[in-house]
């Protein structure tokens, strides 16, 4: 299933009557059940009911959030995920019925903003879009300084990474996530202070989804597997990017 809006004021941008969501879902029964719960919210929502016509349609550059299910015909929703990603950087919500914890790993690495299972609770799937759409809209309207540690170059702007002069291609998430640790270097980041910054909610204890992209961004970054001395986990605190070490 996906959902997309169009936003204005940065503050309220999720309330706007001008939003526009676009909604990929097979189930034609759910899919009328979101469109509708949605409209009720204010939103106008265009329905496609497969992956196909998704990058075509976003191209238009109208649309502002994308919410995603997982198991479409003909192209799953990680590949269209992968191939938004290619073109545009507006948040998607991935939805699907399956709880293996691997899949909401690879939707959140191929550049996906949150994941959430069904059946989704009306509530929760609107406090969702609502946070995917804040973050989204706070980014935009962020301070674009580039930030440099040595050889390594965090330009927020144009969302590149470069290390050493080579370019290292980071998803969505993944950029998002140094941004954070880099913006906070010296300072161990908590993991709640990461829930709050980047999901707008609380960490409740067990989500190690984080963890995993530590490690990813060690390996992307070339941070030693042994001594980890750029980005450190600091047990029980959080994670530490060390910014004399690039």
């Amino acid at each position: 299933m996906a959902v997309v809006l169009n936003i204005t004021e940065p503050e309220e941008i999720y309330m706007s009557s001008y939003a526009e969501i676009l909604l990929v879902e097979d189930d034609i029964a759910l899919a009328q059940w979101v469109k509708d719960f949605l409209e009720t919210e204010g939103f106008s929502v265009t329905h496609l009911a497969d992956g196909l016509g998704v990058v075509a349609t976003i191209s238009g550059g109208k649309h502002d959030l994308l919410l995603l299910d997982l198991m479409l015909p003909g192209l799953n929703g990680i590949e269209v995920c992968k191939q938004v990603r290619e073109l545009s950087q507006i948040p998607i919500i991935m939805l699907t019925a399956r709880v293996d914890e691997i899949d909401e790993v690879i939707g959140l690495e191929v550049g996906a903003n949150d994941y959430i299972t069904k059946p989704v609770k009306p509530r929760v799937l609107l406090a969702r879009i609502k946070s995917a759409l804040r973050i989204g809209s706070m980014l935009s309207h962020s301070d674009s300084s580039d930030l440099v540690f040595g050889g390594l170059e965090i330009h927020k702007a144009s969302k590149r990474v470069i290390l050493n002069g080579k370019n290292v291609a980071l998803t969505t998430g993944l950029f998002d996530f140094l941004c954070l640790l880099a913006e906070n270097a010296g300072e161990v980041v908590s993991r709640e202070k990461v829930f709050q910054e980047l999901k707008s909610r609380e960490y409740d204890g067990l989500d190690r989804r984080f963890d995993v992209m530590i490690s990813n961004l060690r390996k992307l970054l070339d941070d030693d597997i042994e001594d980890k001395e750029r980005i450190k986990t600091v047990w029980g605190k959080g994670y530490l990017f060390v910014p004399d070490a690039w």
